[in-house]
């Protein structure tokens, strides 16, 4: 943690330095953007010099503990080295704190993909599980939710169907959703009542600012055709479906559901723009090996992240190994037990790695 702080004073004091010349100055631009960084830095170096003030005061109260004949000063600095050390512990906690603030993702907005995997029909239909119990988490927690896509089966499950949230704490409350949930359960098609594990692969996915990510449009090809439901059947007399090829890496994102080809081309870019980002993060964080494939397997029921089991109304996570029997409520939105575990887990693992 110390070596991360060290590097972030280090940089704030480049900033200080580089906002005091006079180049710097007279460009506004500039200014104004190490301003914003100074801003972002500065209470998190303000709290570290702080941190090391009293591990400086609490080494000289040693040394005095060390040298000094008289047994009332070496009491007094006994005592003094008992609060400043608690006083640096409580410092300690805040900068812990403020290193995980630090590192989550602050977007606007973000993807909820979910895709059925192994189990066909009744992975669909698990699929619109999911994806009713996160809409439902959503409006508990006000958030504002819209459908981009959806490909529905036969029976009126889910393929595939992207949802974008709009709230600020959205994708660091749910990036922890990324992965193979599975379901135990006799599916509806089940004729001998025997019960069927099937799977569902969700992928989280914050969505990027435009400046963050420049799309060139040489670099697409846009198809345009009509909209299809279940069973192939069209539902639009236009062509107004929309599919995007990002050509430099194959990327595919398709969109139907509104009757206007321009908004269905919208939607499009924003889910293209975010699966960019996610890639581009991908490649440049080395020991992340394809961000996608890590979060959601290849949809077999044996990379699981948490299971959902009918018959014993069990949920378990198997990441953090908790189980609940409350599966209704789960089902229905109430998330908070499952999320808020998840949180303090991969927090307290990224705090070991500082």
């Amino acid at each position: 943690m110390f070596e991360r702080l060290t590097e972030i004073e280090a940089k704030y004091n480049e900033i200080e330095d580089r906002m005091s010349k006079q180049e710097t100055i007279a460009d506004f631009d500039l200014y104004k953007k190490l301003a914003k960084e100074r801003t972002e830095l500065k209470d998190i170096v303000d709290l570290y010099r702080e941190w090391k003030k009293k591990q400086e005061e609490i080494d000289k109260a040693f040394e005095l503990v060390e040298s000094d004949q008289d047994d009332e000063m070496r009491a007094l600095a006994r005592d003094e080295i008992a609060i400043l050390t608690q006083d640096k512990e409580e410092i300690e906690i805040q900068l812990k704190e403020k290193l995980l603030n630090k590192q989550a993702r602050h977007a606007n907005s973000m993807f909820l993909e979910i895709k059925a995997g192994t189990g066909g029909e009744e992975a669909a239909l698990f699929a619109h599980d999911l994806l009713t119990m996160y809409m439902k988490y959503a409006e508990k927690m006000r958030w504002k939710t819209e459908l981009m896509s959806a490909s529905t089966s036969d029976l009126g499950g889910l393929k595939e169907v992207v949802l974008v949230v709009e709230a600020k704490d959205a994708y660091n409350k749910l990036k922890y959703e990324s992965g193979v949930h599975r379901v135990q359960r006799v599916p509806v098609t089940e004729a001998q009542g025997r019960i069927h594990t099937s799977a569902v692969t969700v992928a989280v996915l914050p969505e990027p600012e435009e400046r963050e990510l420049n799309i060139n449009p040489e670099d697409l090809r846009i198809d345009v055709f009509r909209s299809s439901g279940p069973g192939g059947q069209h539902v639009n007399t236009t062509d107004s479906a929309v599919r995007i090829t990002h050509i430099p890496t194959g990327l595919v994102v398709t969109c139907q559901d509104e009757k206007s080809q321009h908004k269905n081309k919208a939607k499009a870019i924003r889910v293209l723009r975010a699966r960019l980002q996610e890639k581009m993060e991908s490649e440049q964080e080395h020991e992340i090996s394809e961000e996608r494939k890590k979060q959601v397997g290849t949809g077999d029921r044996s990379e699981r992240i948490r299971t959902y089991n009918f018959p014993q109304g069990r949920v378990s996570d198997h990441r953090i190994g908790l189980t609940l029997y409350k599966l209704q409520e789960v089902l229905n939105g109430d998330l908070e037990d499952i999320v808020n575990p998840l949180i303090a887990h991969f927090q307290a693992e990224a705090l070991k790695k500082e």
